[in-house]
């Protein structure tokens, strides 16, 4: 069956990025100036997709507003001969998906906001996608996924190997055999393993193409690490009766969902946006050379 559908949880409070994010969604904010929920919604629309649902929460109205239609400005950029501020307005609203939105009540977990996304996905598998990391490499990863699946028939989740003292900030997996260049199979899943128990440095990295069984399993599954229902939980229980596999990710991914991968991403796009890259280089020098002459005089007068 065609993977067609994906879904994007989008529903955190955005603790990480207070006080920003007290009256905005985390995932409006923006790397230069396009927030980092659209670069995840191109690139489910580079893989292929047709459908995504957006599992949102209270304060995240302004999600829908960004990609829906906004005549009042795209009226003033047309009177004011504004146009390519006009088409870049309009192609937002043209992406070329179709968007819908739920609403999780209650921040109950990452498990818990995939669940409400049942009657969406119905009986097709689909890719789960989150917000806090941008993927770059020449296939969208998503689309690596899917290619997987269309040989396997079987959930796949991306991972990628992070350093050892940083695993327990991630689901990891405990690898079993590599089956063919890429391509893992996993004996067990573990949500956030402390650093001296976690089976390897193969982190989950924010993608995912599941089956639709998962549904039954996060239905029944109880709270798992901070009292939440966990989707890594639920996916290595779904590894005991059907094969879940792993696909090693060699692109380049930023992680937006902390400040310094944050701003580290934002400069690294800026190097790349046709109106600033040019100025935001030469500061960037020009800084370097403020930075170390203010290090060479911290130094004299050690």
């Amino acid at each position: 069956m065609k993977v067609r559908k994906a879904v994007i949880p989008a529903a955190g409070l955005g603790t990480r990025f207070l006080p920003a994010t007290k009256a905005m969604p985390k995932e409006m904010v923006p790397i230069v100036d396009k927030p980092t929920i659209q670069f995840i919604v191109e690139e489910a629309k580079k893989s292929g997709i047709e459908d995504i649902l957006i599992v949102t929460g209270k304060n995240k109205r302004s999600i829908e507003d960004h990609f829906d239609a906004n005549p009042e400005l795209e009226q003033d950029l047309e009177e004011k001969g504004k146009t390519e501020l006009l088409h870049l307005t309009q192609s937002i609203t043209n992406l070329g998906v179709n968007l819908y939105y739920t609403r999780q009540p209650h921040p109950a977990g990452l498990g818990d906001a995939i669940l409400r996304a049942r009657s969406f996905v119905g009986d097709e598998p689909f890719a789960v996608m989150l917000g806090d990391d941008l993927m770059d490499d020449k296939v969208p990863l998503t689309k690596q996924l899917i290619d997987r699946y269309d040989k396997t028939h079987a959930s796949t989740i991306a991972v990628m190997p992070v350093p050892h003292e940083e695993v327990s900030k991630y689901g990891v997996i405990d690898p079993d055999n590599e089956i063919e260049p890429g391509l893992i199979n996993v004996k067990a899943f573990v949500e956030k393993p402390d650093v001296d128990k976690a089976p390897s440095d193969y982190a989950i990295i924010g993608r995912y193409l599941l089956t639709p069984e998962i549904f039954d399993i996060l239905a029944h599954q109880k709270p798992g690490r901070g009292g939440e229902i966990q989707l890594t939980d639920a996916i290595d229980t779904m590894n005991k009766t059907q094969r879940v596999f792993a696909h090693v990710f060699n692109g380049e991914r930023h992680d937006v969902g902390n400040k310094e991968g944050y701003l580290e991403t934002s400069i690294e796009y800026g190097l790349s946006h046709p109106q600033i890259k040019d100025d935001l280089r030469k500061y960037i020098i020009a800084m370097g050379q403020k930075l170390q002459n203010e290090d060479k005089k911290t130094n004299k007068k050690k």
